[in-house]
C-alpha cells in the first residue's frame, strides 16, 4: 500500500498561499495509520523517483493523495504513472482529476449537460474583457487551483474598472488564466459522496455558515477564512452538518451532486461545492475528486465531518475509500 504526498508548486512565483493544497505530515501519517490497521503500508513520495519506487515496491494498490507537482494536469500525474505500470489506485482517473482541477473545463462540461453553474468568463488577457457581459457582483478565481488558492476576501468585485486591474495583475501573479464568475449570494453547501455508481452514497450535507465569519470578511470560504481565521486553536463555528434543509431542497442538492459525480466519472470519493442562486436553485461551483481529509475533528475538514455525522470514524472513512477501490479493481 502506498501514499503519495504532494511536492512542488504549480506556479513559477511563490505567493502567500503556495502551500495551501499540500497535505501536512499529520494528515499523511493519519492516513498511514488508518490503513495500517488492516494492511502493510509503504510511503512513496510523489516526486521524480516515484516511478522506480513503484516498480521496486510492487504495491497491490496505491492510496493516492498526491496533488502533483506542476501544471494543470498535476493531480493526474501519479494515476497516469500507475495506469502505465498497471497498478490499481484509489480515487478518480487522470481524465477526471485533470478536468475537475480546470475550472473552465468543469463549467463548460456542466453547462453542456444543463447542470446549473454560475455564468462565467475566462480571461487570459485584456482582449477577453472587451465584450464583458456578466452581471455584478462577480468573483475571480485562478483556473487551476484548489484549497481556496487565489481566492481572497478581495476577490469579489462590483465595478468593471477595479475588476479589470485586479484580474490582469492576478493572471501575471499566478501565471495562469483566471475565471470570472457571477457571484451567487445564496446559501453554500458541500456534499461528500463515497463509493461508485450505481451504489454511491451521498453523505450528510454540510452548510457553510458565513455569519460566523468576522464582519470584515465577505461571505465566501476564502483563503483568509480557511487558513487564517479558522484554525485548530480557534476554530470558527463555520460548518453545520447535517445542514438545516427542507426535504425538497435536500433532495435537490443531493440529486445535482450525485448527477455531477456520475457525469465526471468520479471514483470512490469526491466533495462537491454547491451554492444557491437568487431562486434557491442549487448551482455546482466545483468538484473535488481528491478531497482534503484533515484528521483532527477540531479542524474544519468537510469530508471527515460529513463522514462522522454519517457514523464513520476517520479510520473507517479512509478504509472505506480503500475498500471501494479494492472492490472496483476486483482485488478482494
Amino acid at each position: 500500500m502506498n501514499t503519495g504526498s504532494p511536492t512542488g508548486t504549480p506556479n513559477s512565483k511563490f505567493s502567500d498561499d503556495t502551500y495551501a493544497e499540500w497535505d501536512s505530515f499529520e494528515t499523511i501519517d493519519a492516513i498511514r495509520e488508518a490503513i495500517s490497521i488492516y494492511h502493510n503500508v509503504t510511503l512513496i513520495e510523489a516526486d521524480e523517483k516515484c516511478f522506480n519506487r513503484f516498480i521496486e515496491v510492487k504495491p497491490d494498490i496505491v492510496f493516492n493523495i498526491s496533488e502533483g507537482k506542476n501544471g494543470r494536469s498535476r493531480e493526474a500525474q501519479i494515476p497516469a504513472i500507475l495506469e502505465m505500470l498497471n497498478i490499481p489506485y484509489t480515487g478518480s482517473d487522470p481524465w477526471t482529476l485533470t478536468t475537475c482541477l480546470d475550472k473552465q473545463r468543469t463549467k463548460e462540461f456542466l453547462t453542456y449537460h444543463k447542470i446549473p453553474t454560475p455564468k462565467f468568463l475566462v480571461v487570459n488577457s485584456d482582449i477577453d474583457l472587451e465584450n464583458f457581459s456578466l452581471t455584478f457582483p462577480v468573483i475571480i478565481k485562478p483556473i487551476a487551483e484548489g484549497s481556496s488558492k487565489g481566492i481572497f476576501n478581495s476577490s469579489i468585485f462590483s465595478d468593471f474598472a477595479t475588476l479589470k486591474t485586479s484580474v490582469l495583475e492576478k493572471i501575471k501573479e499566478y501565471n495562469q488564466p483566471f475565471l470570472i464568475e457571477e457571484f451567487l449570494d445564496g446559501r453554500e453547501f458541500t456534499v461528500g459522496i463515497l463509493g461508485n455508481s450505481p451504489n454511491a452514497v451521498v453523505l450528510p450535507i454540510v452548510e457553510i455558515n458565513f455569519e460566523s465569519l468576522p464582519s470584515e470578511l465577505n461571505p465566501i470560504y476564502s483563503y483568509e477564512a480557511k487558513w487564517i481565521y479558522d484554525t485548530t486553536e480557534n476554530p470558527l463555528d463555520i460548518f453545520s452538518c447535517p445542514a438545516n434543509l427542507t426535504n425538497e431542497l435536500s433532495d435537490a442538492i443531493k440529486k445535482i451532486a450525485l448527477r455531477s459525480y456520475n457525469l465526471f466519472n468520479c471514483k470512490d470519493w469526491c466533495r462537491i461545492d454547491i451554492r444557491l442562486d437568487k431562486n434557491n436553485i442549487p448551482n455546482v461551483i466545483e468538484l473535488n475528486p481528491l478531497p482534503g481529509v484533515l484528521p483532527d475533528p477540531k479542524d474544519n475538514s468537510c469530508l471527515p465531518k460529513a463522514a462522522r455525522t454519517f457514523g464513520l470514524s476517520y479510520n473507517e472513512l479512509i478504509n472505506s475509500v480503500l475498500n471501494f477501490a479494492i472492490e472496483r479493481n476486483k482485488l478482494a
